[in-house]
């Protein structure tokens, strides 16, 4: 792997919180994702379950936890299954996981190879009342493709019927939303080289430049710091394009006089950075640009203060809803009649700012937790307004990641240029 991994005492220390949440002659199981074919005999390259990744920091295909913590015999209460390896697959497709190696990464004592798992299953579960198993139940997830968990679910249910069966996701939902300290050190590694990227491309862009030649200077920034690439598909969208909310194409070509949204960020060790910056083309927003850039950075500032703990995120777009609207009528967008007019359930300022604030940011860049419950210290969130006015082909959004302090925050990206002046003056530097 090109990242250094996160030491084994945080996914001791996360199994342990797991299994003080489930009931007793409990079982939990928790599968790597499968490795997506492409065509032919071609194949996506492997992105781990970051359930079992949170747990185990095992990074490799064809890996099974099991999680028994009430099992009479200790050294069965955690059970890690890995593919075993051979000189074909070492020659074909590189190293694999030893005993050790799972043992050093994983803090797991018990590591046996996949060909045991039926037998030591069937052991488990002979003492188990509870069975816990995984589904992605992301509120955005629109699951077309059949995973490995949930094949293993329906195997499961037809060889032991008579077993009480649970949704795992809830209680790791509730989990991953919290992040430790070494979680959060790992996404500042990832937003330090999203900021690498953007200061990279401060000094490239000028009128005349592809969108996917910025595409390719931020992605050359992010592999040779140790980075797997974007951690989503980038938006590059110049003039007009910043109007399309998930613009990928970054064909076009950057005009003089336009602005350039940019929605990248860097991933590192399968932990993700989320950044939106808009900058000018030639170097020099213009009067109107910088009065639209200006609105959309006060109104991320004030969300970041409203974002503290006991907040609820329903309240808080809400109230973010009304700082931009304030920010469109004096921008000459929208004005009193139509707010007074305006459909409550989609109010004025929509038609400029269509999308929510925040987000939660972690393994996955819209990371499980819940948007319905307080907010509480360790979550990290994205804060990302922006006004689009598609009469005037302008585009802004603003994209820091902050961390949920007890008295406030901590912005993970507070080193990424975002004030108007300074972006200019690096721009227009030498």
């Amino acid at each position: 792997m090109k990242y250094n991994p996160l030491p084994k005492e945080l996914y001791i220390k996360n199994r342990k919180k797991l299994t003080e949440k489930l009931p007793a002659k409990s079982l939990a199981v928790f599968h790597s994702n499968d490795i997506m074919p492409t065509n032919a005999d071609g194949t996506m390259r492997f992105r781990q379950n970051n359930d079992i990744f949170y747990l185990s920091g095992i990074d490799q295909e064809e890996s099974i936890l099991i999680l028994c913590p009430d099992f009479p015999n200790p050294d069965m209460r955690e059970v890690l299954f890995l593919r075993e390896t051979n000189e074909h697959i070492a020659i074909w497709e590189g190293h694999k996981y030893t005993k050790d190696e799972a043992l050093e990464a994983s803090g797991i004592q018990n590591i046996q190879w996949l060909a045991n798992f039926d037998q030591v299953f069937n052991t488990l579960m002979s003492l188990s009342e509870n069975v816990f198993l995984n589904t992605n139940e992301h509120l955005r997830a629109d699951v077309q493709v059949e995973s490995r968990d949930s094949r293993f679910i329906k195997t499961c249910k037809e060889r032991f019927p008579l077993h009480t069966y649970h949704r795992v996701a809830p209680l790791m939902h509730q989990l991953r939303a919290v992040k430790e300290q070494e979680e959060i050190n790992q996404m500042q590694i990832a937003c330090d080289i999203t900021e690498n990227g953007f200061r990279r491309i401060l000094s490239f862009v000028k009128p005349g430049v592809t969108e996917y030649e910025i595409e390719a200077e931020f992605i050359h920034e992010f592999t040779r710091n140790r980075s797997k690439g974007f951690a989503y598909e980038p938006i590059i969208a110049s003039g007009a394009n910043a109007c399309v909310l998930h613009y990928i194409e970054n064909k076009e070509i950057c005009k003089d006089g336009d602005l350039i949204l940019f929605d990248v960020g860097a991933e590192y060790g399968n932990y993700n950075a989320d950044m939106s910056r808009t900058i000018p083309v030639n170097g020099r927003f213009t009067k109107r640009q910088r009065a639209v850039y200006d609105s959309v950075l006060r109104v991320q500032s004030a969300a970041m203060d409203i974002l503290r703990p006991g907040v609820n995120i329903q309240d808080y777009h809400k109230e973010v809803g009304l700082i931009m609207q304030s920010e469109l009528v004096s921008l000459g967008l929208i004005d009193q009649t139509d707010i007074k007019n305006q459909d409550p359930k989609w109010p004025a300022y929509k038609k400029y700012f269509m999308h929510g604030t925040s987000h939660h940011l972690g393994l996955d860049v819209h990371d499980v937790g819940t948007m319905y419950e307080a907010i509480t210290p360790g979550m990290v969130f994205t804060v990302e307004p922006g006004i689009y006015i598609q009469e005037e082909g302008l585009g802004i959004r603003l994209e820091n990641n902050i961390v949920i302090q007890d008295n406030g925050y901590f912005d993970l990206m507070r080193n990424i240029p975002i004030e108007a002046e300074e972006i200019e003056e690096l721009m227009n530097k030498g």
